[in-house]
C-alpha cells in the first residue's frame, strides 16, 4: 500500500474540530499552512509561479499543488464540507409551556429521529457590525446547550412513536426560566459580539458527542458527519502525502514528467442541491482553474487545454450493505465495512461514472494496494446523487463517483470502519500521482 499519514483517530479529531462547513475550511486550513501552503485571496492579483496555495469561498475551500502544465492539467479530488442537520431560524425563540424554545430548520436530508435526545450544542458563523463596516466570525460552543426531547411513549396514540413534521416536533428546549436572554444575544455575547451589533447568521446544531474508535476489536469509527468529512479528511491527507511523495522523487533525482497539478476541492450546500454561490454548481472550481492557468502567463486555450486534459474523483460516503436490511441492496452487490474504497455507478447518471472512470480509479486501487468494491443502488429505490454529475455538468471534466463505505448515513451519528480511512485515502494518493487517464 502506498503510505499515508489518515487514521481514523485523525478522521475524529477532524470531524469534533470541525461542526460546520465553516469549520471544516479552518480545519483544513491550518492543517495546509503548516505543510507549507499559503492562502490566497479572490480579490487579489495571484502569484506568477507555481507553488501550493488554497482558497476558500464561504464553507467552501480549494487547494492545489503544483503549476498548470496544459498538457497534463489537473488532477482533482472532489467532496463536500456539510452534512445534514438541524439550523436556527430568522426569529428562532419562544416560550411554551415554561420552557424556552428554540426554532429549528431540518437542513438537506436530516434522518429527524436521530437527532431526538441528544445533547446539541452550536456552531456556524455571524456577521456583524463594526466601526469600519461589515465582519464575519466564527462561532463554537461545542457544549450541551439545546435538546430535543422525543415524545413519551405513553403518550402516542399506538405506542410505536410518532411520524415527526419537521415544522412542530424537532423544536429545541434550551431553558426553564423567562429571565433567560434570546438565543441570538446568548450566542453574540459568547462570541464577544453586542447583540446590538448582529446583523447575520448562519448557525447550526451539532451532537457534541465526541468521536469515538470501537468495537470488540476497535475497528469501527462512531462519528457524525462521516458524510462527508471522511471524504474531506483522506483527500486532505493524500493530498499532502502526494506532496510528499513528488518531493522524494525529485529529491532523489528520479524524473517525475510533466505531472498535474493535484488539487482538493470541497463544496458547500451538496446536501441541498449545490446551487449557491460557493457550491459545486458555481463557478469556484472554474474559475480558479482558469487564473492558475492565466497566473501562469496562459491564454484562454491554454486553460481549456487543461481542462481537456484533467480528471475529477467526486468523493462522497457509499452504502455499506446493512446486516440488518440486506434487502434494501442490490443483489450480487454487497458492500463491506473495512472491504476498501467503493466505486459508485449509476445508469441514469445520479453519479458521474462510465466505463473510463472506473478504470482510472481501479488503476489507482492496485496502485495503493488496496481493494475496490462496485456499488450499484436498487432500481426500485431512489438513488441520492453526488458533486459528481454536477461537476462533470458545470465543467466539462471526466468525473468517477467513489467513496468509503458506512451505515447509518444522514444520522446524526454514523459509522465506518477504521481500516477504510487509511485505504480511501491511499486510493485518492495514488490518483493524484498516476498518470492514467
Amino acid at each position: 500500500m502506498i503510505g499515508t499519514s489518515a487514521t481514523a483517530a485523525g478522521l475524529g479529531e477532524f470531524i469534533d474540530a470541525s461542526p460546520s462547513p465553516f469549520h471544516v475550511c479552518a480545519t483544513a486550513a491550518g492543517v495546509l499552512d503548516a505543510a507549507g501552503y499559503t492562502r490566497l485571496y479572490e480579490e487579489q492579483n495571484w502569484p506568477s509561479a507555481a507553488g501550493r496555495h488554497y482558497v476558500i469561498r464561504g464553507g467552501s475551500i480549494i487547494a492545489w499543488s503544483g503549476g498548470a502544465d496544459t498538457g497534463a492539467g489537473f488532477r482533482i479530488v472532489g467532496g463536500h464540507t456539510d452534512s445534514p442537520n438541524l439550523r436556527l431560524k430568522q426569529h428562532p425563540d419562544r416560550n411554551d409551556a415554561g420552557v424556552g424554545v428554540v426554532a429549528l430548520e431540518p437542513y438537506g436530508g436530516a434522518w429527524l429521529n436521530s437527532w431526538l435526545d441528544r445533547d446539541l450544542g452550536l456552531s456556524g458563523r455571524l456577521a456583524y457590525r463594526t466601526a469600519t463596516g461589515v465582519e464575519h466570525r466564527l462561532i463554537l460552543i461545542d457544549e450541551p446547550v439545546l435538546r430535543v426531547p422525543q415524545l413519551a411513549i405513553h403518550l402516542s396514540e399506538d405506542r410505536k412513536g410518532v411520524s415527526l413534521d419537521p415544522q412542530k416536533h424537532v423544536n429545541a428546549i434550551w431553558h426553564t426560566a423567562d429571565a433567560e436572554p434570546d438565543i441570538l444575544s446568548w450566542v453574540a455575547r459568547r462570541a464577544g459580539i453586542e447583540p446590538v451589533d448582529l446583523l447575520g447568521w448562519d448557525l447550526m446544531t451539532h451532537d457534541v458527542t465526541p468521536s469515538r474508535i470501537i468495537g470488540a476489536e476497535q475497528d469501527l469509527l462512531s462519528a457524525p458527519r462521516l458524510d462527508n468529512q471522511g471524504t474531506c479528511y483522506a483527500g486532505l491527507r493524500a493530498l499532502l502525502d502526494a506532496d510528499d511523495q513528488v518531493a522524494a522523487r525529485q529529491h532523489e533525482s528520479e524524473p517525475v514528467g510533466h505531472r498535474p497539478a493535484r488539487m482538493l476541492a470541497l463544496f458547500d450546500h451538496e446536501e441541498v442541491g449545490s446551487g449557491s454561490e460557493r457550491g459545486a454548481a458555481s463557478d469556484f472550481l472554474a474559475t480558479i482553474c482558469e487564473r492558475i492557468v492565466l497566473a501562469e502567463r496562459g491564454s484562454r486555450a491554454d486553460y481549456l487545454r487543461a481542462m481537456a486534459s484533467s480528471f475529477c474523483v467526486s468523493g462522497d460516503m457509499a452504502h455499506a450493505t446493512h446486516p440488518n436490511y440486506p434487502d434494501r441492496h442490490e443483489p450480487n452487490h454487497r458492500i463491506t465495512i473495512n472491504g476498501g474504497p467503493v466505486l459508485k455507478v449509476n445508469q441514469n447518471l445520479r453519479y458521474a461514472s462510465d466505463s473510463l472512470g472506473e478504470a482510472v480509479f481501479a488503476v489507482a486501487c492496485a496502485d495503493a494496494g488496496v481493494p475496490l468494491q462496485r456499488y450499484t443502488h436498487r432500481a426500485d429505490l431512489p438513488c441520492g446523487s453526488t458533486i459528481g454529475p454536477i461537476t462533470a455538468t458545470r465543467t466539462g471534466l471526466r468525473t468517477v463517483d467513489v467513496g468509503a463505505p458506512q451505515l447509518a448515513m444522514h444520522s446524526s451519528r454514523e459509522l465506518m470502519g477504521t481500516h477504510d480511512v487509511p485505504m480511501y485515502s491511499a486510493a485518492l494518493q495514488a490518483f493524484y500521482l498516476s498518470t492514467a487517464r
